[in-house]
């Protein structure tokens, strides 16, 4: 990958992980205000991390770290490294259960008597997927009680940390190929993936 590319990804990653939480007490009130990164930020990010978050794509984070897995099974410090990073990944960005993840959110509908629940996760894919990406119908509709903003503050972090694992990743790979572990081919590392200008 080439130094641009680099710095126009760590760039947004940047704009995207600089979000602010503000905590207000008022007369025994809470009062939590939430400073997210531009919406068009989040969604192009979402769209580049579209084959590394679903389990069904080829490039599925935790496919790649099972191929790593496999790769350095000799040595222990690598063996380590990929248990650390399968074990955040499932806790920031891929939660096994609801119990898991970081909140949930509420909705009621006082005309209908019926209520809406989501956690954090499903909250964020339904933004990501049923929205953004791919317009998953199932996912939208599951998403659609909750408006545009719950789902998009749930998103926003999500798309954050699968930005810097992967990043994290690469450097951890490339560090192997500089060693001669891994093996992989020199064009991988020097294919475009940018574009230097759109003149």
């Amino acid at each position: 990958m080439e130094e641009h590319s680099l710095a126009a990804d760590w760039d947004a990653l940047l704009a995207l992980t600089q979000m602010k939480i503000k905590v207000c007490f008022n007369d025994g009130e809470v009062q939590n205000r939430y400073e997210l990164p531009p919406e068009e930020a989040v969604e192009s990010a979402a769209a580049r991390l579209t084959p590394i978050l679903p389990e069904k794509e080829n490039c599925f984070y935790m496919k790649a770290l099972a191929a790593l897995g496999y790769i350095c099974q000799k040595s222990p410090q690598d063996t380590k490294w990929t248990r650390a990073a399968r074990a955040e990944w499932r806790t920031r960005v891929n939660p096994s259960t609801r119990e898991d993840a970081d909140y949930w959110v509420m909705v009621p509908n006082t005309a209908t008597g019926e209520h809406h629940d989501l956690d954090a996760h499903r909250l964020a894919m339904a933004r990501i997927y049923g929205d953004v990406v791919h317009h998953d119908p199932e996912q939208r509709q599951e998403g659609d009680a909750f408006g545009l903003l719950d789902p998009f503050r749930a998103a926003a972090p999500l798309v954050a940390s699968s930005m810097v694992s992967t990043i994290e990743l690469l450097n951890h790979i490339r560090a192997l190929n500089e060693t001669n572990l891994s093996q992989l081919q020199q064009e991988i590392s020097e294919e475009r993936v940018a574009l230097k200008s759109t003149v």
